[in-house]
């Protein structure tokens, strides 16, 4: 078994475990390195974070030799499992999706994200597809968490909404996907409605009025990801320092900004 196929099945494995993976989201390998020393048990790309922190707008516009350097760097960094958010697959050719995705599992990938966006759920079928025979090619158990946009999208609403969800859960499971990702809902009686009748571990999008792990734990969700939080966070942050330290000039309240950073050149170093 290789190392990164045990990587793999360890990171399967978290989606089984009786805690929820709580799954932060970066867009290069300082972002990846930290969440890692922050006790991270596995790490995942934004796809907007990667595609804004090359100057690409989110939604398939980042070129696909960015994304697979940028996994690269990343798994070069850390020693938990990485999962990439792939967007759509950054085609609809599904044989150039098994392409990108060879690269992605090459590039030291050991999950995806997969999103059907605002189209209809036969071609992600088919691009999950493609993905579980770029998988089987490289002898590499990926993870393939397939997002459903109904609710992110507003394709439907109510018992609508809920019942084209579980309609494509059924038929992204049928296609070879090992997780379902939901973004949108907050409310706890849908989360654990999506969680009780989705037969595939579920993901749920962290945002404002999305309930805390434990929660959704108890809910019967699996995993919880960051999205483009910590992204936010901290380009905010950048944001406000940048405002004082051009208006004031004051280098010592910048350097006070970055007071706590680990040693990143440290951690580096070798590597």
């Amino acid at each position: 078994m290789t190392s990164q196929t045990q990587t793999a099945e360890t990171f399967r494995a978290l989606h089984a475990a009786p805690e929820i993976l709580v799954l932060p989201n970066a867009w290069d390998a300082a972002s990846a390195a930290l969440m890692e020393m922050a006790g991270a048990k596995a790490v995942a790309t934004s796809s907007a974070a990667v595609a804004w922190s090359h100057g690409f707008p989110d939604g398939n516009a980042l070129p696909v030799d960015r994304l697979v350097a940028t996994l690269e760097a990343i798994a070069r960094t850390i020693s938990v499992p990485l999962t990439a958010d792939i967007e759509g697959g950054y085609s609809d050719d599904p044989d150039q999706v098994r392409e990108t995705i060879a690269r992605v599992i090459g590039a030291g990938a050991v999950g995806i994200n997969i999103e059907d966006g605002k189209g209809g759920p036969d071609l992600l079928a088919r691009k999950i597809e493609a993905a579980r025979g770029a998988a089987g090619a490289a002898g590499v158990p990926l993870f393939v968490n397939a997002r459903i946009d109904v609710y992110l999208y507003r394709l439907a609403e109510g018992e609508a909404a809920l019942s084209e969800t579980l309609s494509r859960a059924r038929r992204y499971q049928g296609a070879g996907a090992d997780g379902i990702f939901v973004p949108g809902p907050a409310a706890p009686e849908l989360v654990a409605r999506l969680a009780r009748e989705i037969a595939l571990p579920l993901n749920v999008m962290g945002r404002a009025g999305v309930p805390t792990a434990k929660a959704l734990q108890d809910l019967g969700v699996a995993r919880l990801s960051s999205a483009t939080g910590p992204f936010r966070a901290a380009y905010a942050t950048l944001a406000t320092a940048m405002e004082a330290f051009l208006r004031d000039g004051d280098p010592a309240a910048l350097a006070a900004d970055g007071d706590g950073l680990p040693n990143l050149n440290a951690r580096f170093a070798g590597r």
